[in-house]
């Protein structure tokens, strides 16, 4: 076997990382444009269109009509926590602190797929792991508190709001990926990625349907831009970014995959600064940095 065959997981895990860099700034600007909802329920209508014509090529099957009664069930339910519950909060905290500070507050990812699959799973945690989690706050602490000036206190320089936007969105991620990987078994990662999005499609008609957003929906669709940033998003995220986070946790660990994962902070910082001028000071850097050390020690 090759180099890349013995780490198929891993390089996955990579492009996931890089895949989920694109469809951050996309998302981000779109939903300044369309609003969160709205950006929510036509990225995953437009990602299931995405796969459905990748599936039909690829296994001669439109929808996952081979998937097991547990595929549906975990998978589904996988669906609504990681999409609707997570990316709805994650969304919602791009209009609030940006998406380089919520995908740097996503570095709890890991640690929280951790606590999950302890819960869930009954794993046990070491105390490099714990070390991981305190390096990871850390991280996150140096880059969203700064001083304002000499003998002042630390203050919190992002929106609190937002912030705990961006959590939910991670603890959503996190139990999604755990209930992924146990509902995915030797299934096919693309048609997997269809039942989790078929099920967060699902969730947001609810959701819509009980906010009575319908209107700013359809409105969106006139959008040409908005949905451009949506239609690019959804291509990077819920079809390949989803798929190939899929492929990594079959092929590797879950949680060596989600810590390669968590390499979007880092890949965001430059893009954020060309394209949405935003000034990087060395402490986010550092606290970047840091807080992706925790990760990977997380896991050592």
């Amino acid at each position: 076997m090759s180099f890349i065959d013995n780490h198929l997981g891993e390089f996955a895990a990579l492009l996931t990382a890089f895949f989920w860099t694109v469809t951050s700034l996309s998302f981000e600007s779109a939903s300044h444009r369309i609003g969160s909802v709205a950006v929510n329920i036509l990225r995953l209508i437009i990602g299931l269109i995405f796969l459905s014509v990748f599936t039909l090529i690829r296994r001669g099957m439109i929808l996952p009509i081979d998937a097991s009664h547990e595929n549906w069930v975990w998978l589904s339910l996988s669906g609504l926590v990681g999409f609707v519950f997570g990316d709805l909060f994650l969304f919602k905290s791009y209009t609030m602190i940006g998406s380089r500070f919520s995908m740097l507050i996503m570095t709890l990812v890991p640690p929280i797929t951790a606590f999950f699959s302890f819960i869930i799973l009954g794993e046990r945690l070491t105390l490099f792991h714990y070390l991981g989690m305190t390096l990871t706050f850390s991280g996150i602490a140096m880059a969203i508190f700064s001083r304002a000036g000499k003998g002042e206190k630390l203050s919190l320089k992002l929106a609190p709001k937002g912030i705990l936007f961006a959590f939910g969105g991670a603890v959503g991620q996190a139990l999604g990926l755990v209930l992924s990987k146990f509902g995915l078994r030797d299934y096919d990662p693309f048609a997997a990625t269809q039942i989790r999005i078929i099920s967060g499609i699902f969730g947001y008609t609810v959701l819509v349907t009980v906010l009575f957003r319908w209107k700013s929906v359809f409105k969106a669709t006139g959008n040409k831009e908005g949905m451009m940033l949506t239609s690019l998003g959804a291509f990077f995220g819920p079809f390949l970014g989803v798929s190939f986070s899929l492929i990594a946790v079959k092929y590797t660990e879950a949680g060596i995959a989600s810590t390669i994962m968590a390499l979007v902070p880092v890949f965001i910082i430059l893009p954020a600064v060309i394209l949405f001028k935003q000034k990087v000071t060395l402490q986010e850097l550092l606290g970047a940095v840091v807080s992706v050390a925790g990760v990977a020690l997380f896991f050592l």
